[in-house]
């Protein structure tokens, strides 16, 4: 099975005083995924105060295992920076691998929101708090069911 090749990553970038935005057009694979994550690094260590990075997806052709990691990134540094990270233009494809990863709700959450999940353990993937969900099976030998007879006698 022959592979194609990979499509560069295309950064594209516009400011005001108080966001960024960033086109993103191409791959985000294993091969481009650093780029977007050393630029992300370069524009916060530029713009000391950003209050919002805008990643403008629409231009993605996909996004791999590392393109995922690298948005994963990008989130940690925009949470530290105080930045809020909003990821604009979401393909289907983007948005079904967010999904499967259990990643939408992270990396779309308000920064203040994402603090207060990691603080309290967040929620499961099927949006459950994690402690109500079913218990699994028990150790020990299951429960046998008890029947009400009466003696019709």
């Amino acid at each position: 099975m022959t592979s194609l090749p990979s499509t560069p990553l295309g950064l594209t970038f516009s400011s005001s005083h108080e966001a960024v935005r960033v086109e993103l057009s191409g791959d985000l694979d294993h091969r481009h995924a650093d780029l977007l994550v050393e630029a992300v690094d370069r524009l916060l260590a530029a713009h000391p105060g950003l209050r919002d990075l805008r990643l403008d997806c629409t231009g993605l052709t996909s996004v791999d295992s590392s393109g995922l990691s690298a948005l994963l990134m990008v989130r940690r540094r925009t949470d530290r920076a105080g930045a809020g990270l909003h990821l604009d233009g979401r393909t289907v494809q983007l948005n079904r691998l967010l999904e499967i990863t259990c990643t939408l709700e992270h990396l779309t959450a308000p920064s203040a929101g994402a603090q207060g999940l990691r603080r309290t353990g967040g929620t499961a993937c099927g949006g459950q708090p994690e402690e109500n969900l079913p218990a699994g099976p028990s150790a020990g030998a299951e429960p046998r069911a008890r029947h009400d007879r009466r003696d019709t006698h």
